[in-house]
């Protein structure tokens, strides 16, 4: 009698290597980068990447990645396993390109921000700042064809319109939300960047209109939030005072999950609008306040989603 082999089912997350194939300066506070290698090649979406997010591990001062067990389902233990000074930094970041080839290739493009200045550069903005073709990270995200995982917030369900609203974290999302978007989609985009020069090339479907913000030296929100409630029909906007939500935990709220412990019942109801809204936690959460609360807009309208918080070094 023959013995019976059983194979392990593979992981719904790729952890691998991903070795940096191009990198281009877009703009001044952008550089976008293209990913491959073997390790990733099952990377991907069952569908649209709309605002995928997947983590990057950054390597350590060492500059030598640390040893992860790639084959494991918990890639989360498995890093944290690794002492904290050989483990390096890990981000959280959403896709700007997918490209799958017809023999199976695969590379993934992420726009970094070149967060520069004293007191905002971390580590993703320092490793981006200098990468070249044949540096390599680990990257985890979606092993393609399994729907078994998270990651995708926007879900406009039967809406005919939307507004989507972030500064420069959000505008890989946005992109890629608009680049995958029905062609028929309705609606305004609202993008704050640091300069003009950054405003890039989004193919948006005809009928959504894509509003660029440059803010140069003003706060940090306050081009986005003032634009954004006008456009609403919200008058009070002359003393507009960024707010964040109190704990450590960064605002995410969305028509099926409440980071606050709201009531989330209404999850999935029809709308003629739906609203998507990220980027730096205070001005999500002010924008937020003013949406629900002054408009009157319900909440299974809108994900609201802070990518990070001002002054503060984020882990994952």
């Amino acid at each position: 009698m023959s013995a019976e082999t059983t194979t392990k089912p593979k992981s719904s997350y790729v952890l691998g290597r991903a070795e940096v194939r191009a990198v281009e300066r877009v703009s001044p506070n952008f550089v976008r980068i293209t990913f491959g290698g073997d390790e990733i090649a099952e990377f991907g979406t069952p569908g649209e990447v709309y605002d995928a997010r997947i983590k990057l591990i950054f390597p350590p001062a060492s500059g030598i990645l640390p040893p992860l067990d790639r084959d494991t389902d918990d890639w989360w233990g498995s890093y944290l396993a690794v002492p904290e000074e050989e483990r390096g930094s890990m981000r959280t970041y959403s896709i700007r390109e997918l490209r799958v080839s017809d023999a199976g290739d695969t590379e993934v493009v992420i726009d970094f921000v070149l967060h520069l200045a004293p007191g905002l550069t971390g580590p993703a903005s320092l490793w981006a700042s200098s990468a070249e073709p044949g540096k390599e990270l680990f990257l985890i995200g979606p092993r393609r064809g399994r729907e078994d995982r998270g990651g995708i917030e926007y879900a406009p369900g039967g809406a005919s319109s939307v507004l989507l609203a972030g500064d420069e974290t959000a505008a890989p999302a946005i992109a890629r939300i608009l680049e995958d978007a029905p062609r028929n989609l309705r609606g305004h985009a609202f993008i704050e960047v640091p300069a003009a020069e950054d405003i890039l090339a989004i193919g948006a479907p005809e009928g959504v209109e894509v509003h660029w913000l440059p803010r140069g030296e003003a706060q940090h929100g306050l081009r986005l939030i003032p634009t954004v409630l006008d456009y609403l029909g919200d008058d009070d906007t002359d003393e507009i005072v960024v707010t964040d939500i109190d704990g450590e935990d960064l605002v995410w709220e969305t028509p099926a999950y409440s980071g606050l412990g709201e009531d989330v019942e209404n999850a999935g109801a029809s709308a003629e609008r739906y609203f998507w809204i990220a980027g730096e936690s205070g001005v999500v959460t002010t924008l937020r306040r003013h949406l629900v609360k002054d408009l009157g807009i319900d909440r299974s309208q809108v994900a609201f989603m802070g990518y990070w918080r001002r002054g503060v070094a984020m882990r994952g």
